[in-house]
């Protein structure tokens, strides 16, 4: 992954996301959805800005299904942002920058 970005895996999901006490945001995506590569630069974006300040990654569900398939992710991409290891706020489709930082700023 570039910059700050973090790779979720089924793996290291509870370490990196359920056990951080920061808020995480997570990008259930895969190479292959087209929507998923139009958001990503919104994301590694994200990555960058709140570094230090939030935790933010991708996992992608080709690769991984365990998760996806416990959190339900049905539609891709799905943007699940987490604060001390609950799910607060989900997104399923293309979301604007704004809108994600501006949930962001409310938990950090």
């Amino acid at each position: 992954m570039a910059g700050n970005l973090v790779e979720f895996t089924d793996a290291n999901f509870k370490t990196e996301v359920l056990d951080c006490q920061d808020p995480v945001l997570v990008d259930f995506w895969a190479p292959w959805c087209g929507p998923c590569r139009a958001i990503a630069p919104t994301v590694e974006e994200l990555a960058n800005d709140y570094s230090g300040k939030a935790k933010i990654g991708k996992m992608n569900t080709d690769d991984n299904n365990g998760i996806p398939s416990e959190y339900r992710i049905t539609g891709i991409p799905t943007l699940i942002l987490f604060k001390a290891g609950r799910e607060v706020t989900r997104f399923v489709g293309m979301i604007q920058k704004n809108k994600l930082a501006l949930e962001l700023d409310r938990l950090a």
